[in-house]
């Protein structure tokens, strides 16, 4: 079946983008209000871009009245904000700072969270977080219904168990990282995994000559 999106109004794009692509990574964001308070929010259209520079881009989507949520407006604001990855024993905590709050509510505080101060930038990180990023805006996009944030991480935060500092091999299975499914409340686990080898051309190509030469056989 094929959709013209020109055709889509945004919740509707937003429905067939949201419940396809995914399995997604969740960008648990704090900033830093104008009154110097923290705010918390997870995005699900997040991911890595870059290694050089480093940059991670995150997708935020205004109000329905077109106002920038807390998040892009801190960030606006700023040009700081930390992404924090989310572990199955912080998915209930993760979920409640999705809660609609009122302006000044501490979703931090409600939902038992702690955090720990940044190197690099203001707001803090979320201490339970099994990674955390310190970041600078690189550049941002604003679209009609949306604010676009390519972010310089600074900072890479991650637990010690997770990581070997010799050769920075990172044990992620460990870590319990959950990620967004489709439809409204869904999520998954990263516990049922496949691994496949990367090809390689000159063996790919010896092993058909060789399947030829054992078919010519034949």
């Amino acid at each position: 079946m094929e959709f013209d999106f020109s055709q889509l109004s945004p919740p509707d794009r937003y429905k067939l983008m949201g419940s396809s692509v995914c399995p997604r990574p969740i960008a648990w964001v704090t900033t830093l209000n104008e009154d110097g308070s923290v705010n918390t929010a997870p995005y699900s259209f997040f991911n890595v871009m870059s290694a050089e520079p480093p940059l991670l881009a995150l997708g935020m989507m205004r109000k329905p009245d077109m106002d920038f949520k807390d998040t892009p407006a801190n960030i606006r604001r700023t040009g700081e904000f930390v992404v924090n990855l989310v572990n199955e024993e912080n998915a209930e905590a993760m979920n409640f700072t999705c809660i609609d709050s009122p302006p000044g509510f501490d979703e931090l505080a409600a939902a038992g969270l702690e955090t720990a101060p940044s190197s690099a930038v203001a707001p803090p990180r979320i201490a339970s977080a099994p990674v955390s990023m310190e970041c600078r805006t690189f550049e941002t996009v604003e679209t009609t219904h949306s604010t676009i944030v390519l972010g310089q991480i600074l900072r890479f935060h991650i637990g010690d168990r997770f990581v070997n500092p010799d050769n920075l091999h990172v044990d992620a299975l460990p870590m319990g990282l959950v990620a967004r499914m489709h439809g409204a409340g869904w999520y998954t686990r990263a516990t049922d995994l496949f691994q496949m080898t990367r090809p390689v051309f000159a063996q790919w190509q010896a092993d058909q000559e060789q399947a030829e030469q054992a078919s010519a056989q034949d």
